[in-house]
């Protein structure tokens, strides 16, 4: 079941530039604190959603074209949402949970912590302060960030697809590509992502495939306000 799930998500989704990978929601729920945890059964069959540098081209341009008076908010959010809303109908026997990777909980906590759910999948390697051993931080906030073996920083998780009524006990679990594998380069890449993420140099960590387009770096670089103007949308 789980196969024929994959392969319905990787063919409406994969032309659009958007990855998936599997994962069971105990996983997730095994390597988190109970106020984060997803509330379903532990076998629940789940898939983490990831834009690659192709999305822009391929996903977001057309929907805008598309949909043109009816984006209201962030369009790459709409673009996604869109989409994903759309996997449903693929799937009309089964009910199927989406969660973005903007939404919040009344709390204020995140619906969920995506670059967990990222490294549980095997979806991408999340890089935390404990991947170091000789930490050179002291009291210094660090934060964790995520890297695609193909693609390196130059992608984004965008959401949860999750069906609750497919339980799949025998899910093996593929470890995320360790690819920044020595301790100078994980301490490079953390001081770079947290100290100069704005120049965007710690995405280039490994050599990558494929990186956004300058027209796309431009776009991510535009605070969110000024982004419909590139777009050719009025806000």
């Amino acid at each position: 079941m789980e196969r024929r799930v994959a392969e319905g998500l990787c063919s409406a989704l994969g032309p659009l530039g958007l990855e998936v990978h599997a994962f069971k929601v105990g996983w997730y729920n095994a390597v988190l604190q109970p106020a984060f945890h997803l509330p379903y059964p532990d076998d629940t069959l789940a898939f983490v959603v990831l834009s690659t540098p192709s999305m822009f081209d391929k996903a977001l341009k057309p929907f805008v074209n598309k949909e043109r008076l009816k984006i209201i908010r962030d369009p790459v959010d709409q673009c996604v949402s869109h989409h994903l809303s759309r996997v449903k109908e693929k799937f009309p026997d089964q009910r199927v949970d989406v969660m973005f990777d903007y939404e919040m909980l009344p709390s204020r906590k995140p619906k969920f912590l995506a670059q967990t759910a990222a490294h549980v999948a095997g979806a991408a390697y999340y890089y935390q302060r404990k991947d170091v051993k000789l930490d050179p931080w002291g009291k210094k906030k660090i934060f964790g960030v995520c890297i695609h073996p193909k693609y390196g920083g130059w992608f984004a998780i965008r959401g949860l697809l999750l069906f609750p009524d497919i339980q799949v006990p025998f899910l093996e679990q593929r470890a995320p590509v360790d690819c920044v594998s020595t301790e100078e380069k994980r301490i490079e890449l953390l001081e770079q992502f947290n100290f100069h993420w704005q120049d965007g140099r710690y995405r280039d960590i490994i050599e990558v495939k494929e990186r956004y387009s300058e027209e796309q770096k431009t776009y991510f670089a535009t605070p969110p306000a000024e982004r419909f103007r590139l777009l050719g949308l009025s806000q």
